[in-house]
C-alpha cells in the first residue's frame, strides 16, 4: 500500500501533463485502456507522440510521460527510489545510456523480439538498453572552395594545412563528448589529445553556435569546414533552405578504417518500473518496421532496427560503413574526453 501511495505522488506530473487531452485521447483509441506505461524521456521530437497515440490504440496501453534532460532524469529516478513511477527511460546519446546502466537503475530485459531486431552492437550485451535510432558525425566542407585534399578522416581534422579553415561547436556539445570519446577507445587518450589541441590549431574562429548554424557558416563561406550529425543536415532539405544544402559537400570519414562515429537514441527498462511488462511490450513495439520508419524519419535519422531502410532525407546523403564501437566503450570515456578538451582549450 505504502509503495502505491507514494508512487501515485511521485506520478502527479503524468496526470497534470495529459488531463487536458484525456477526454479527446479515448474517444479516438481502438480498444479499451488496460493499463498503463510512464516513460521519463530525453527525446522532445513532437512527431514520437503520434508512435505514442498508435501504441495505445491498438494495445490499450496508455503512455504517460514526462520530458526532461537525460542526466536530470537518471538523477530523479535515482532520487525516487524503489517508489519511482518510471518504467522506461529513453535518452539521446549513447554516454547517457551508459550512465544510466551505471547508475544502476536500469534492469536487463529477455526478450527475443529485441535481439532479432536490433543489431548487436546497438544493444547492451547485458540487455539493459537497446537503440531506437541512430545519427552520423561527419564532415561538410564548402563546395564552391572545393574538397580539402587528403580530408577523409576524423584524424586529418588535425593537418596543419587547415589552419584558420575550420569551425566548430563547443566541446561541450555531447556530439563532440562522444566523437572524442570514441577515439579514445580507438587510438588512445594521448593521440586523441593530440587531435584535439591540432583541431583547435586549425579554428577559423572560437566555438559557438550549434550544428545548424555551423552548416550555415561553411555554406556562406565564413568557415570552410565543420563536422555536424546527418539528421541536421538533412533539416536543410526544403525548398526554403536547399541553397545551404546545395553549397555544402560531405564526407563519411574512416570509411577505410573505424568507420563514422554513431551516436543514438536508446532506452532501458528501470529496474523498480511498475508496470514492467508493458513497458518490455513497448520497447518491443519501438523495434517494429513501422514504428521504426516513424521513429527515424521524424527526426531524420537512421533506423535502428535490421533491415529497416531510412526514408527520410538522410538517404539522399548516402550509404556508409558505421563504426560498431559500443555504447560503453564510449560512455566510459566521455569524462576524460572533457578533460582533453579543456587541456587542447578547446571552449
Amino acid at each position: 500500500m505504502q509503495r502505491f501511495v507514494l508512487a501515485a505522488l511521485a506520478g502527479l506530473s503524468f496526470g497534470l501533463l495529459g488531463a487536458c487531452a484525456d477526454t479527446e485521447e479515448k474517444a479516438a483509441q481502438a480498444v479499451p485502456i488496460t493499463g498503463e506505461v510512464n516513460i521519463y524521456s530525453s527525446r522532445h521530437y513532437d512527431t514520437d507522440l503520434a508512435l505514442y497515440d498508435d501504441f495505445t490504440r491498438t494495445t490499450g496501453i496508455k503512455v504517460n510521460r514526462i520530458e526532461a534532460d537525460a542526466d536530470a532524469l537518471i538523477e530523479r529516478i535515482q532520487a525516487e527510489g524503489e517508489f519511482s513511477p518510471a518504467d522506461l527511460i529513453i535518452t539521446t546519446d549513447a554516454g547517457r545510456l551508459w550512465r544510466a546502466e551505471e547508475a544502476g537503475i536500469l534492469s536487463p530485459v529477455d526478450s527475443k523480439v529485441l535481439e532479432e531486431r536490433i543489431p548487436a552492437n546497438l544493444r547492451d550485451p547485458a540487455k539493459r538498453w537497446f537503440a531506437l535510432s541512430t545519427r552520423a558525425r561527419i564532415i561538410i566542407y564548402n563546395k564552391a572552395k572545393g574538397k580539402p585534399a587528403g580530408l577523409d578522416t576524423y584524424e586529418g581534422l588535425a593537418n596543419p594545412a587547415l589552419k584558420g579553415r575550420i569551425c566548430m561547436r563547443s566541446s561541450s556539445s555531447v556530439y563532440n563528448i562522444a566523437l572524442l570519446a570514441s577515439m579514445i577507445a580507438h587510438d588512445g587518450p594521448d593521440k586523441a589529445g593530440a587531435w584535439a589541441k591540432g583541431v583547435v590549431a586549425n579554428f577559423a574562429r572560437a566555438p559557438q553556435g550549434n550544428d545548424m548554424s555551423n552548416i550555415e557558416a561553411v555554406a556562406a563561406g565564413e568557415c570552410d569546414i565543420s563536422l555536424v550529425n546527418t539528421y541536421y543536415l538533412a533539416r536543410f532539405d526544403t525548398p526554403e533552405k536547399r541553397k545551404v544544402l546545395d553549397a555544402v559537400g560531405i564526407i563519411f570519414p574512416n570509411q577505410a578504417t573505424t568507420g563514422t562515429h554513431v551516436n543514438m537514441s536508446g532506452a532501458g527498462v528501470v529496474k523498480t518500473a511498475p508496470n514492467r511488462a508493458n513497458a518490455i511490450k513497448f520497447l518491443e513495439y519501438l523495434s517494429s518496421d513501422s514504428a521504426q520508419k516513424y521513429l527515424a524519419n521524424g527526426n531524420n535519422e537512421y533506423p535502428a532496427a535490421k533491415g529497416v531502410a531510412p526514408t527520410s532525407a538522410v538517404e539522399a546523403l548516402g550509404t556508409f560503413k558505421a563504426d560498431t564501437l559500443g555504447a560503453a566503450d564510449i560512455g566510459r570515456n566521455e569524462a576524460q574526453a572533457a578533460r582533453l578538451y579543456n587541456a587542447a582549450r578547446w571552449n
